[in-house]
């Protein structure tokens, strides 16, 4: 009972933190970034914007906040080995279970040589880094019970070289990474030839249907549709576009779990040049794609421990009862989709039980799962 009041008090909690992204202090942080001539990573501006971003961090009350300092290995658009920085945040939970959110704050332009000629990346990725730093400003002070860390990488257009470098360092150091969200290019609401989608962002996930990735992506489509009006996820069912990466990669690759959001209609004219400019931005629809993080983080940050071997009933009835091992006081949720939808369909809130039947939904039709409050649901086998 006392954690069903609490999930309540958390959701209309929630509700205030949505209401409070300000269009304006994102559109202030982009365009503090993007007046650099360059965040290229090689050059000394990156080191300059990371420090006042450090700084920005540092007047956030509850963060402990750390340059990290690794050195961007000789290879495709560097020349020689050179050392860089990018920025950890750190929200202490009182678990140590954690959930990366994160952008690149490097930028690039393709136009002239890699390190050299204007770079202002207003939208790849200023958009992303200033959407990180108002989900700090929003979670500081609530006291999650997962620790959450907020990310501006750098090396990300030389090959997400600083993604690469926490990625391993996650690893090495047995970090307990349950969920990492990398924005990118998410500032945007239409493209040069017209296309406009101002309710949607669209979210990657490793291919494989029941991928961990892929159910981290799902579980983000469902919450962000129940919290946020008027705005909602489009899954999309591959790592990344089309011959493309994004700085989530390097953790899929280490075996965590991680999706990339990026916005409907990229414009690929503005994209690493000097033409990537405040003006193209759409900061309404910017502060609704931090909302719909806000939303995920949220309930990823402050989920009840999942629930463990979740069992379909072996009967032939046109209801589906499942059974699963659970802990006490902690409030579970089944989900059901059918086998041909992406997303979650339906759902029902069962309470402090390990066993539920939803009556008539089949299991021969459908696929199922039970979820924690705030957690990403676990498959029924």
């Amino acid at each position: 009972m006392f954690a069903a009041l609490l999930v309540a008090i958390q959701s209309d909690a929630l509700s205030l933190k949505l209401q409070a992204v300000d269009p304006a202090r994102l559109r202030a942080t982009v365009t503090h970034l993007s007046s650099y001539p360059t965040r290229n990573s090689l050059s000394k501006e990156v080191h300059q914007a990371a420090a006042w971003l450090a700084d920005e961090y540092r007047a956030i009350p509850g963060l402990e906040v750390e340059l990290m300092e690794y050195t961007l290995p000789q290879g495709r658009r560097v020349p020689q080995p050179t050392p860089c920085v990018q920025v950890v945040a750190t929200l202490k939970g009182s678990s140590p279970e954690t959930i990366i959110i994160g952008a690149h704050l490097d930028s690039l332009n393709l136009s002239v040589a890699p390190t050299e000629g204007p770079a202002p990346g207003a939208n790849d990725d200023a958009s992303g880094v200033a959407l990180t730093l108002e989900l700090a400003r929003q979670l500081a002070g609530t006291q999650p019970r997962r620790t959450i860390k907020f990310v501006a990488f750098t090396g990300e257009e030389q090959g997400l070289l600083g993604a690469t470098a926490l990625a391993q360092r996650a690893k090495d150091e047995n970090w307990p990474l349950v969920a990492m969200l990398n924005n990118d290019t998410v500032g945007s609401s239409r493209n040069l030839g017209g296309q406009e989608n101002t309710k949607q962002v669209r979210v990657f996930s490793e291919e494989g249907e029941n991928h961990d990735s892929r159910e981290l992506a799902r579980f983000i489509e469902w919450t962000v549709r129940q919290a946020v009006d008027d705005f909602t996820v489009k899954l999309v069912l591959r790592r990344d576009r089309f011959g493309r990466g994004g700085d989530h990669t390097p953790f899929v690759l280490q075996g965590f779990s991680a999706v990339r959001f990026i916005e409907v209609h990229e414009e690929f004219k503005h994209q690493h040049t000097p033409d990537d400019l405040v003006q193209h931005m759409d900061f309404d629809y910017l502060a609704n794609v931090t909302r719909a993080n806000l939303a995920a983080v949220w309930s990823l940050a402050h989920a009840l421990p999942a629930p463990t071997k979740v069992t379909l009933v072996r009967d032939q009835t046109h209801d589906t009862t499942l059974t699963w091992e659970g802990e006490p006081g902690v409030p579970y949720t089944v989900y059901w989709r059918d086998t041909a939808s992406a997303e979650w369909q339906g759902s029902m809130a069962v309470g402090e039980v390990e066993r539920a039947t939803v009556p008539l939904v089949n299991k021969d039709d459908h696929i199922f799962a039970v979820g924690a409050a705030g957690g990403v649901p676990v498959l029924a086998e």
